[in-house]
């Protein structure tokens, strides 16, 4: 590591192979908490190149636990977080209004690093198990249409970086790899990212990857579709540019999305708007968020007719049921 640390502290970058060599040494306990401390300082101070970030995630990939489901296409709804926007736990609701569909979620998440209330936090608020038996996670997405793999189960290689990440308290590339490490390998991706920076590393990678995918960034700097203001898109087809009038609305104010500053207050949220309860913005973010994974999967699909598969989700019950479900088969 002594000769990686000096060669990035004179500016340089790493290779995609060394990227992977290194992470590999991280995720193998080859290094020290001061070592892998001094590691993400480095891109603390500096942007991460393309072949950097596509090298740590190959490492982590090759060291997690695969998860095989059986040729279930499925999708994952996810952010980086690290938006610093403290807003409820949108990708969550809206995983169980596209599960609500009939749409299989294989969702990967953790507990909040750089915000208060992580996807970890929230399922295990309500009994889920966390699990790696495949036989558990493939039940739960044919009998709920979702199921949940609570990434530190399946990347036991991320336990050398997490008491540093702990400590540090700030976003790192690790909030960037994330989603980039889902070890269903889910066959559909929704991301959501913090910055236009990370949007076009994101782009660069996937567009290799194979996956249908859609990465969004909120231009007023949030990791989904917030309403706020304009949120660019990028799939393997285009570019563009959309706005709150694309789904029918209109532009929402930061403080109605504000998320709970606990994990009982943030739940109380999760279960108001499954149940058509909450606020008719928090509704209308996940809708939205909700209909942009369909457009992922079904690109044809006019935005209107997207709204409208995620609002019937929510207005019928079914995205609430597929919640009471899935904590049910714990």
């Amino acid at each position: 590591m002594k000769e990686t640390l000096d060669h990035l502290y004179g500016g340089n970058t790493l290779t995609k192979n060394e990227a992977q060599e290194i992470m590999t040494r991280i995720g193998q306990n080859g290094c020290s908490e001061i070592e892998i401390t001094s590691f993400l300082t480095v891109y603390l101070m500096r942007g991460i190149t393309t072949g950097e970030l596509a090298g740590f995630r190959d490492a982590l990939l090759e060291l997690c636990l695969k998860v095989n489901l059986n040729g279930r296409k499925t999708i994952d709804v996810c952010g980086t977080g690290g938006d610093g926007k403290n807003t409820f736990n949108i990708s969550t609701v809206s995983a169980f209004v596209v599960a609500g569909t009939g749409l299989p979620v294989a969702k990967h998440g953790n507990y909040g690093v750089s915000g208060p209330v992580g996807s970890s936090n929230l399922f295990e608020h309500f009994g889920y198990r966390f699990s790696s038996d495949e036989g558990k996670l493939k039940k739960e997405v044919d009998s709920a249409g979702i199921t949940f793999m609570h990434a530190p189960l399946f990347h036991p290689a991320m336990k050398y970086v997490a008491p540093v990440r702990k400590a540090l308290q700030t976003k790192t590339f690790f909030n960037m790899l994330g989603p980039m490490i889902n070890p269903a390998l889910p066959e559909y991706q929704l991301v959501g990212v913090y910055s236009p920076e990370v949007q076009k590393l994101y782009a660069d990678i996937y567009r290799q990857s194979g996956k249908k995918y859609m990465i969004i960034h909120t231009l007023d700097g949030y990791d989904e579709i917030s309403l706020t203001g304009r949120t660019k898109i990028i799939t393997a087809q285009e570019e563009t540019i959309i706005d709150p009038s694309t789904f029918g609305m209109e532009e929402a104010g930061q403080n109605e999305l504000l998320g709970g500053k606990t994990t009982s207050e943030a739940a109380d949220i999760l279960v108001n708007v499954l149940q058509n309860k909450g606020t008719a913005r928090q509704k209308q973010v996940v809708t939205a968020n909700a209909a942009a994974a369909f457009k992922v999967v079904r690109p044809e699909i006019s935005w209107s007719d997207c709204v409208g598969m995620a609002s019937e989700s929510i207005d019928s019950g079914r995205a609430y049921q597929s919640f009471k479900k899935l904590i049910s088969l714990q």
